[in-house]
């Protein structure tokens, strides 16, 4: 027994050793830099000098181990402390840390990204680390079905973010045994207390009111860490270990004291504070491996999907075909699908009905639909994520933290624009288009009819980045063949003609169509495009438009004038030499509750509009 005590605390004096060179790693890099959040940094360490030593089975020198926990900093600003424990793990050196940390072209960045192998997803917009691991989590216990845990350090400030409670209600909804957040309880946040300050009973009773264990530990205490570390292990459901801790712990003069959020000490407090911490330490710590993955087979070959056909002429809903597109894809075992609760609508559950194992429902909660399609793609799958257009504009955050964590997702967006007509502007989605475009690296799609959005749908399950693809609610006529192609990036002539170019995605080329027909009745020779993606764009078909017509455009978008079509298309003409002439149609009044022909005509970008700004350009 006493043999056994002396090992104990000849361990609990390596842990404190190995907090205390947290903390002064913490201290050094981040003063170094002139910058960053040591406080935030000091708090958490004894949790995760705990947590990276007994608890974390990672191999350091394989990141890419499919049996690899998984870390995730949701309080992305407390980098030096994630950094600090890459250099105790031996992945990065003292040197990177000390003399890159916040610098220029360097991988450690004032918030963590994936630019590092050991990051998952970028952080620092808070309250979206944890919504990522319930998305890893899932794939772990439900399609990968391996033993690895996930262990997400999330502040206490962000737990006043809605998309923490919905990865809580979504984490306990689903059972999720293999999933942890550690909350740093350090009462102060950017500007002093937060809302809770240190009320860990209330934090505990909000915790299991979604569905999860709530485990109040002292953050400082070693011995009861490593207890409850190991309890959440073995819980049989989603564990929050709510750690009272004391933000910049371990430096006397700045410990529990506002004011010092965000700040790098100055040097001389600096030095005193790591003399104060017992100096520089070169502890190198050995995490406990991963369990052996059990053995595999060769790898399925992939085969093309038998894509949907439909007659042509044929009234089909664009949405209905995303539906039929993504059952198709569903024969690739890596493909899931996620919902808000509108699959019936989206379409998404017809890949619901024929893979249920592969269907995640995320119900009323677009963050959590966002961040739980970036967790899966972690892992290695190709989610698709449905809700309406205009709800994706709730998640937009983590849709631009998705581009920053270099995410590979497709999002689909129906009921967009006025041609839903009746339900009113609530449900419209008139702004996606801009916001979709404004994401770094996105591609932007937006099919007029069911062959081109089933081809485009089938390329988006290998496509890099941010994808969104545009869907209509109503039912419009089949424009193509079966087994046409149309690339990302390119465009479809659907009438030649030489007096005007009639400019549509989506709906509106069937509006484009219709004036067409009238056009030609009057003598007028309107070619029409339709300008199915959005981005990239098909600048080459807009020159040769350009120069047939002798700069005559109309452009007919349903969506507001800011930042759609019809911006895209003006870009793209902005340095030409030849004279332009744009008429740009878009919807620039708000509207109320109509038929979609109504809806349309009011707008100003239905038939007889179009014929108009036509006969006006000459």
């Amino acid at each position: 027994m006493e043999a056994e005590r002396t090992l104990r605390d000849e361990e609990l004096t390596r842990l404190g050793e190995l907090a205390a060179q947290l903390r002064v790693d913490s201290i050094r890099c981040s003063t170094r830099a002139g910058s960053g959040h040591p406080t935030s940094s000091l708090s958490a360490a004894d949790l995760l000098a705990v947590l990276i030593s007994r608890h974390l089975r990672y191999d350091w020198s394989y990141p890419g181990n499919r049996a690899n926990d998984h870390l995730i900093f949701s309080k992305g600003h407390a980098s030096p402390l994630l950094y600090a424990v890459f250099r105790a793990a031996g992945a990065i050196s003292e040197q990177e840390l000390m003399d890159t940390y916040r610098q220029s072209r360097s991988r450690l960045q004032g918030h963590p990204t994936p630019v590092l192998p050991w990051v998952d997803v970028a952080t620092g917009s808070l309250g979206q680390g944890l919504p990522v691991g319930v998305g890893i989590a899932l794939a772990g216990q439900y399609l990968d079905q391996l033993p690895f845990h996930v262990w997400v350090l999330c502040g206490d400030s962000e737990m006043a973010e809605g998309s923490i409670w919905e990865a809580l209600d979504k984490a306990g909804h689903y059972g999720l045994r293999n999933l942890t957040a550690i909350v740093d309880v350090n009462r102060l946040g950017q500007r002093g207390a937060t809302e809770l300050e240190w009320d860990l009973d209330t934090y505990r009773r909000r915790v299991e009111a979604f569905g999860c264990q709530g485990i109040v530990v002292d953050g400082h205490d070693l011995v009861a860490i490593d207890e409850v570390l190991g309890r959440a292990r073995q819980a049989s459901g989603p564990t929050v270990v709510l750690a009272r801790t004391v933000k910049g712990k371990g430096v006397p003069e700045i410990e529990n004291k506002p004011d010092w959020h965000g700040k790098a000490l100055k040097p001389d407090m600096a030095e005193r504070a790591v003399a104060a911490l017992g100096g520089v330490r070169q502890i190198r710590v050995t995490a406990p491996p991963p369990e052996p993955l059990p053995p595999s087979g060769p790898p399925a070959a992939v085969q093309p999907p038998a894509l949907p056909e439909y007659p042509k002429g044929e009234k089909v809903a664009t949405r209905n075909a995303y539906g039929d597109a993504l059952r198709a894809l569903g024969a690739r075992k890596d493909v899931v699908a996620l919902d808000g609760e509108v699959s019936d609508s989206t379409r998404a559950d017809k890949f619901g009905e024929a893979y249920p194992d592969r269907f995640f429902e995320m119900f009323i909660s677009e963050q959590q639909l966002v961040a739980a399609a970036v967790g899966l793609q972690v892992r290695g799958y190709r989610p698709f994520a449905a809700t309406f257009a205009a709800f994706l504009s709730r998640a937009y955050d983590f849709i631009r933290m998705a581009a920053i964590s270099q995410a590979d997702i497709a999002l689909s967006g129906s009921h967009a624009g006025v041609e839903i007509g009746p339900d009113g502007p609530s449900q419209m989605g008139l702004e996606d288009l801009a916001a979709m475009r404004a994401v770094q690296g996105s591609t932007v799609l937006y099919p007029s009819d069911a062959v081109s959005c089933a081809a485009l749908v089938a390329q988006l399950v290998d496509r890099e980045g941010i994808s969104y693809l545009r869907t209509t609610r109503g039912k419009y006529p089949v424009l193509y063949d079966n087994g046409d192609v149309f690339p990302i990036g390119g465009s479809k002539l659907v009438r030649d003609g030489d007096d005007v170019a009639l400019i549509g995605a989506g709906v509106t080329v069937h509006n484009c169509l219709a004036a067409a027909d009238e056009l030609t009745r009057e003598g007028i020779d309107s070619r029409v495009i339709d300008l199915y993606s959005v981005k990239p764009l098909d600048r080459q078909r807009l020159l040769d438009a350009v120069r047939a017509t002798g700069g005559r455009l109309v452009v007919v978008e349903d969506h507001y004038p800011e930042g759609g079509l019809g911006s895209a298309v003006l870009e793209a003409l902005a340095d030409l030499a030849e004279p332009v002439r744009v008429t740009h149609l878009a919807v620039r009044g708000l509207p109320g509750s109509a038929t979609p022909t109504q809806q349309m005509n009011q707008a100003g970008i239905g038939v007889d509009a179009i014929v108009r700004a036509a006969r006006a350009l000459g």
